[in-house]
């Protein structure tokens, strides 16, 4: 027998359905009646039969037919919200936002797993995981490291031993001995009163890598977790059913507390949870309709579900991912801008690279060599400036090597802390099986990350500043010799003008966002945590920052491409072409003004998805392996597109 989650005002009501040949309007007085029924003053509502109101989706707010038969529109277990007429949205109702996210706007179930063991996971591999592609899956050597760990933790509270956090409070209760039989109200306790973050909620895809790495450290075997709460978190993620975790909240240490205590909390089927299925709904009815049970505390299991970096590590995992991408097509943006503008390759000689021979400065260098006017791809626009008075180009231009390249070697340095955190154990205390004994230490506080992601924040954002004054060049006539804000009958029409403004905003923003936030600490838990990461608004602000830098790139492509049609019919280098093909794709020539933000947004979502790269970076890695063989990376993927999922780690479901 169907059955249906019925959101009524303030209340969640499961629907049975006997006969699925009965209207939507049925289904909604059924839903009216079961509200009624519950409340003393009937919820305000005289004549039920006098009641109008339209029932529509949870997941995207599509509004159903009242007239239409259940099984015609609605699927076994779907969410749907009865709205009547006169109220306001009910508060307790938090609506999907379709397009916000990569799963809202298209998921598929993945057909693939990554094998989880606690040692091998990337920062690649977790976005992947974020954005929907993989199931998880526990190594057997997890899980026997799992249940040896855990055993050891039966057997300590067996033998009513005093260990902290598992037969104690927590924080200054640490010297506060609990009764055998409150252990489990005393995790039920924690997860609920550390349940106490604000802000808007990670996306799914922030969720869906939160939850995967926090599987991932459980899974190393030291926190003492049972593999049955284990296996039903693996449930979930699989399912995507995810907890609504509040973004502001964590002063990163002792862990990311209240963030994971919210992704904890909907596990146990309290709170919020959002699922492909059901759009946002009360946790318990979104894990039911999966077929799913709550996860069950045991000893010491919700302060081994909260405590650690991974709110922290997982955003920093995709801010350093997406610098990683905006990085390289930075690179590919400026040596466009650079043709636009008629400046020298001489600058990007091999020798002089080799005097100074930092490894980012040196390959950014090979980059543009790759891609501007060469033996290997002439360029007629270099060509037709050849014999020029001009000895040298501003640094905008010719400091791209030195500029960009410390960007490089940053996010190299940031990305090995990054995956270095990926597969650490930050739990406390720690439970080490092979020795009989816990230990409490340290591991917990995310001054690693938060460090390494302030550094990412300072040293990324140099992107944006050399591209925004990259855009003036381009924009203004006495620097470029290109008509005014690249348009024709200036005045009339003002071209890249406010687009150069927008560029200039977000750069000025990202110089307040670059103040490193892991220089301030302040006392919590009664002095008992006296000293903070705040690596959580660092690894937040991180990403603020890459999404900006981004955005500025994306402006400065737009401009680079528009001034290339003040030099036609003299075409650039072909990878050069190809990328020019590629934003002429998406967003056509400016003749005259015309609404600038969605073509602005387009190209940005060109760079995030990484087609700039895609489309030239074949004959970066060409170039590099035809013509100068010796000057290949030492890490085969420098240059490359990104590998192939390595098959040691991915199984294909059967």
């Amino acid at each position: 027998m169907p059955r249906f989650t019925v959101h009524v005002r303030d209340e969640w009501l499961t629907v049975p359905c006997k006969d699925a040949t009965c209207s939507i309007k049925w289904l909604g007085f059924e839903a009216l009646k079961r509200y009624i029924k519950n409340k003393p003053d009937n919820g305000g509502i005289q004549h039920i039969k006098d009641v109008r109101f339209v029932v529509r989706r949870c997941q995207g707010l599509g509004l159903l037919d009242s007239d239409d038969t259940i099984e015609d529109v609605l699927e076994d277990n779907e969410f749907v919200e009865l709205a009547i007429e006169g109220d306001t949205m009910s508060q307790d109702f938090i609506p999907s936002q379709p397009g916000t996210s990569h799963l809202t706007r298209a998921y598929r179930e993945p057909e693939q797993y990554i094998s989880l063991d606690g040692n091998s996971l990337t920062s690649t591999d977790l976005v992947n995981l974020g954005k929907g592609l993989y199931k998880i899956k526990l190594t057997p050597e997890a899980e026997q490291k799992v249940v040896q760990s855990r055993e050891l933790l039966d057997t300590i509270v067996k033998e009513n031993k005093v260990v902290y956090g598992i037969t104690t409070g927590f924080g200054k209760f640490a010297r506060t001995v609990i009764p055998v039989s409150k252990l489990k109200e005393l995790q039920e306790n924690l997860l609920r009163s550390h349940s106490s973050g604000l802000g808007s909620p990670l996306n799914p895809e922030r969720t869906r890598m939160l939850l995967a790495l926090r599987i991932n450290v459980l899974a190393k075997g030291y926190s003492g977790v049972s593999l049955e709460t284990l296996h039903r978190m693996i449930q979930a993620f699989n399912a995507s059913c995810l907890s609504y975790v509040p973004e502001k909240g964590t002063v990163g240490a002792s862990g990311d507390l209240a963030p994971l205590s919210h992704l904890a909390l909907g596990l146990m089927g309290e709170g919020k949870m959002w699922s492909p299925k059901s759009g946002w709904a009360d946790a318990k009815y979104v894990l039911e309709a999966h077929g799913l049970k709550p996860i069950s505390l045991k000893p010491k299991e919700g302060l081994a579900l909260i405590n650690g970096t991974q709110m922290i590590t997982s955003l920093g995992a995709e801010a350093v991912e997406r610098a990683e991408a905006i990085a390289r097509q930075a690179d590919i943006i400026a040596a466009l801008t650079l043709e636009v503008l008629k400046g020298t390759t001489k600058a990007f000689d091999s020798d002089i690279h080799e005097l100074r021979p930092h490894p980012g400065q040196k390959e950014v260098a090979l980059r543009f060599r790759s891609l501007l006017d060469s033996d290997h791809h002439p360029s007629e626009i270099a060509e037709s400036h050849r014999f020029c008075d001009r000895v040298q180009d501003a640094y905008t231009m010719r400091c791209c090597p030195q500029v960009h390249g410390v960007v490089n070697d940053t996010i190299e340095f940031v990305k090995k802390i990054i995956n270095t955190e990926i597969n650490s154990a930050t739990d406390n205390p720690m439970v080490f099986a092979e020795r009989g004994e816990t230990i409490s230490g340290g591991n917990f506080h995310g001054e690693y990350p938060a460090k390494a992601l302030d550094y990412l924040a300072i040293g990324v954002h140099e992107l944006a500043s050399i591209s925004e004054r990259r855009i003036e060049r381009l924009c203004n006539p006495a620097l470029s010799e290109l008509p005014a804000f690249l348009v024709n009958e200036g005045g009339l029409n003002s071209g890249f003008m406010i687009a150069h403004c927008t560029a200039a905003a977000l750069v000025s923003e990202n110089k307040v966002l670059c103040h490193p936030s892991s220089i301030d600490s302040l006392s919590t838990s009664a002095a008992t945590e006296d000293h903070v990461s705040m690596g959580g608004w660092a690894a937040r602000k991180a990403l603020r920052v890459v999404e900006h830098v981004e955005q500025v790139l994306a402006i400065e492509l737009l401009a680079a491409c528009q001034g290339i049609e003040f030099l036609r019919p003299l075409r650039t280098t072909t990878p050069l072409e190809k990328v020019y093909d590629l934003v002429r794709a998406t967003v056509k020539p400016w003749i005259k003004d015309r609404f600038m933000a969605p073509e602005i947004e387009a190209v940005h979502r060109l760079l995030v998805d990484q087609k700039v790269w895609n489309i030239a970076g074949p004959y970066i890695e060409k170039y590099c392996m035809e013509y100068i063989p010796e000057s290949r990376p030492s890490s085969p993927t420098a240059f490359a597109l990104d590998p192939p999922p390595s098959p040691r780690k991915r199984v294909r479901l059967e």
